[in-house]
């Protein structure tokens, strides 16, 4: 039989320990979410009209496509062999000239587009944000809380959580359901997520998780020495016209998706006849 490991915790523990963790976290929570949402920037970017021919022909094949029931055989055929020629042809691609010479080889500069330097902008901001918080709330916790047992947890654990559960208690022999503080820190983290779901909807800035996925983004951008993307990559439109052009001819061959309209006189009067 396994003796229960049972301590005593002062209860000031509780009140000056346990409790101001947990509200410091909801409190930075909600004021990091308030300041994300100010330097999130409203203003709808401008797209090129270039970039939007190429992508307006593909979302109208694909609603011809979705909505192909409602149009008479012979519209629906008059818009794909139109479409299937534009996709096709290449005239709905945008070719980019390329400068002769060793610049050729040479990737985009992401920085000489307005657009994409505003994002990264963006997007530090964001990160900082995320990250000063949670810094300063870890050091705090280190510099004046280190070594306290805080909570036990009501069910058991295996021995791969103590090393999760109690950093920093050197105590080999203390049983794993034991919490340290630095771990507090951690499982509300993780743990308030659903919380600020609750206070602040599904999108908002205050989830845990997303603090630790800037942190390993920026220690990778930092260990790979410049070699981070500087940006996302631009689609390459004329491939997925091809792949669109190729799904609407196969949509046009389909002989089994019928018009919602054939037949529309003889269903309207058999509907009349039997109310009579």
């Amino acid at each position: 039989m396994v003796q229960e490991q049972s301590l005593l915790l002062d209860s000031a523990i509780r009140d000056w320990v346990l409790i101001p963790i947990l509200i410091v976290m909801v409190l930075v929570g909600l004021v990091r979410h308030n300041v994300t949402q100010l330097i999130t920037s409203t203003t709808p970017r401008a797209e090129q009209p270039e970039v939007l021919r190429q992508q307006r022909i593909i979302t109208r094949s694909a609603q011809l496509r979705a909505n192909r029931v409602h149009l008479a055989p012979a519209a629906f055929q008059q818009r794909l062999e139109w479409l299937s020629d534009r996709l096709g042809d290449g005239s709905y691609v945008v070719v980019e000239e390329k400068k002769a010479g060793a610049e050729d080889d040479l990737p985009k500069n992401p920085l000489s587009d307005p657009n994409q330097m505003e994002n990264m902008m963006e997007q530090m901001k964001k990160s900082m944000v995320q990250m000063v918080p949670q810094t300063l709330i870890m050091g705090w916790i280190n510099y004046f809380f280190t070594g306290f047992v805080l909570i036990r947890l009501p069910f058991p654990l295996t021995l791969r959580f103590k090393l999760m559960l109690q950093r920093g208690i050197d105590t080999p022999d203390m049983d794993v359901t034991w919490v340290s503080s630095i771990s507090w820190y951690f499982l509300n983290l993780f743990g308030l997520n659903a919380i600020f779901r609750l206070i602040l909807g599904d999108d908002n800035a205050a989830d845990g998780t997303r603090d630790m996925a800037a942190m390993s983004a920026m220690g990778q951008g930092a260990m790979g020495q410049g070699m981070s993307p500087m940006g996302p990559q631009q689609p390459d439109y004329a491939k997925l016209q091809g792949q669109e052009k190729e799904s609407l001819d196969l949509a046009g061959s389909d002989k089994r998706t019928k018009w919602i309209g054939q037949g529309i006189e003889q269903r309207v009067l058999t509907m009349y006849r039997q109310r009579l």
